[in-house]
């Protein structure tokens, strides 16, 4: 399997769940925003899911973790996804394509 740069696995995840019927939301981290924030936030009939965008490899980093458990800890749904299949999976929906 060729190795895919996370950024790319970002694009794919996020333009399936768009053809999926999601909000998609991309939160860029920078000065001010909330330490550890996950990369998306995915809305569609009522449910709400936080997810971070990681290679096969990648690891949480310390306020990514502290985010993840925060955000369960409110009944919220925080995901990490590392491929198009992780996101297929996650949506429930039948592969589009």
């Amino acid at each position: 399997m060729t190795k895919q740069p996370e950024s790319l696995i970002l694009r794919q995840v996020r333009d399936y769940l768009r053809l999926s019927g999601w909000l998609v939301i991309r939160i860029q981290q920078g000065i001010g925003c909330y330490k550890g924030i996950s990369d998306l936030v995915l809305i569609r009939e009522g449910r709400t899911v936080w997810a971070e965008v990681k290679t096969e490899r990648g690891h949480l980093s310390a306020f990514q973790e502290a985010f993840s458990k925060e955000v369960e800890a409110h009944g919220g749904e925080y995901v990490v996804l590392r491929s198009l299949e992780d996101a297929i999976a996650m949506s429930g929906d039948p592969v589009l394509f």
